[in-house]
């Protein structure tokens, strides 16, 4: 899973490089302004793969074949309604987006290229969310990094071809991604129709539509979508208060807020195994599989998380200089770099929780947590933080992501999951 997930962030770490080596701040401002707008509508929907590993995983624990087929369905119907609406809806997300996101009049209109055609991969995105989802509650870790890894080298391959061969830029980079997404998409289809023909299970066209079990489902994504939207709020906000301060703050956080990517998706990469493992051992009734679960994968996050801060802190200025070759970019990103080094100790716990809360579905406590740390903590602190420039941005973000981890491990303890294995 930490294999699989890091190829996403690096990803993230080749767009950059692409355009932070170009002649202009421009080009990376505006991947990183139309990248906002894609936090909120796909991020938003992450409750694709989040709901349909927890509820696939309970299903594999109680060895519900036909639940799993018939969960792995609703999903992907729900995820192609959502990306029809999404491209429907194009022209008004735009105005409403770049209504809210003031920046200069190049960095917006090359965000725009950027946006229209990254909308593209849509359907393709959304149903991969499900499909990754559906093989992780099976513990079925190795087709997603196939799917991923293929998808990205894809991609990675195209972003170099479109934008230093054919001087596509920033609409290069979009549609390296639309293409990237399209084949994995294909890739992944192939495999979980066969996975759901191997099952034999005895299931009808028509469970795909029982309202009892769509309830369900649409239940616990809503509380997961809600917390899903705050946390890019968060991190949109924290990008929208950078681009007023200049095309140069906005592209430094930018390349700093890659770091924090890469640590995040390593991190999920326990989170993930705890869904599965975790979901497994509640549908099982497994009290022994449960607390091995949440123990093992708290050591190991803990012990990467140790590794990431230590790594930051030695070779940081390295990884922004491969990131861009802009002088002023890079040494705004180095003042601000002690924030990123402290933010993997400081956040490890809330990634964990996640994945443990997905895997016994407390969908609600997760929204509640994240509800908290948004309105409590981080818009407060923006508030009486905002004298301070981007040093006040960054310790909102810092005090955020503690305040995440701290409001998760209380509710943790209250909660007490393992009774769910009675």
């Amino acid at each position: 899973m930490i294999l699989s997930n890091i190829s996403t962030p690096l990803l993230g770490l080749v767009d950059t490089a692409v355009l932070g080596h170009l002649d202009s701040e421009s080009f990376l401002a505006a991947v990183a302004l139309g990248g906002l707008i894609f936090s909120f509508i796909f991020w938003g929907f992450g409750f694709l793969r989040m709901g349909t590993t927890g509820l696939t995983a309970q299903a594999f624990g109680e060895n519900n074949k036909s639940e799993m087929n018939i969960i792995l369905g609703q999903a992907i119907i729900l995820a192609i309604a959502i990306s029809l609406l999404l491209l429907v809806s194009q022209q008004i997300i735009s105005k409403i987006a770049f209504s809210l996101l003031q920046s200069n009049l190049l960095v917006e209109q090359l965000a725009l290229q950027y946006f229209e055609t990254r909308l593209l991969s849509a359907p393709a995105t959304l149903i991969l969310y499900v499909l990754m989802g559906w093989f992780l509650g099976q513990q079925n870790v190795r087709i997603p990094l196939f799917v991923v890894l293929i998808s990205n080298m894809i991609n990675i391959f195209l972003d170099v071809l479109f934008v230093y061969h054919l001087d596509m830029k920033v609409e290069g980079v979009a549609l390296a991604t639309v293409i990237a997404e399209y084949v994995g998409l294909m890739f992944g289809l192939i495999i979980a129709l066969r996975m759901a023909r191997k099952k034999k299970a005895i299931w009808h066209w028509s469970d795909l539509f029982n309202i009892k079990q769509f309830k369900n489902m649409m239940l616990i994504n809503s509380h997961i979508f809600i917390r899903t939207w705050c946390l890019i709020f968060a991190f949109a906000f924290f990008s929208a208060q950078a681009a007023k301060m200049g095309a140069v703050v906005l592209a430094a956080n930018t390349v700093l807020l890659n770091f924090q990517t890469f640590m995040a998706y390593a991190l999920d990469g326990f989170a993930h195994a705890a869904e599965a493992l975790v979901g497994k051992a509640v549908g099982e009734k497994n009290k022994v599989m449960l607390r091995q679960a949440i123990v093992t994968a708290g050591v190991w996050s803990g012990l990467v998380a140790v590794t990431f801060s230590v790594v930051y802190f030695y070779f940081g200025q390295v990884i922004i200089d491969s990131l861009t070759s802009l002088s002023q970019v890079r040494e705004v990103a180095y003042i601000y770099l002690p924030w990123l080094i402290v933010m993997p100790i400081v956040s490890v716990a809330c990634y964990l929780m996640d994945g443990i809360f997905i895997g016994a579905m407390l969908s609600k406590q997760m929204r509640n947590t994240m509800l908290f740390s948004l309105f409590c903590v981080f818009l407060p602190a923006w508030y009486y933080s905002q004298t301070m420039g981007n040093k006040g941005l960054w310790l909102t973000m810092t005090l955020f992501m503690l305040a995440r981890s701290v409001s998760m491990m209380l509710v943790f303890k209250r909660t007490l999951i393992i009774e769910k294995c009675h």
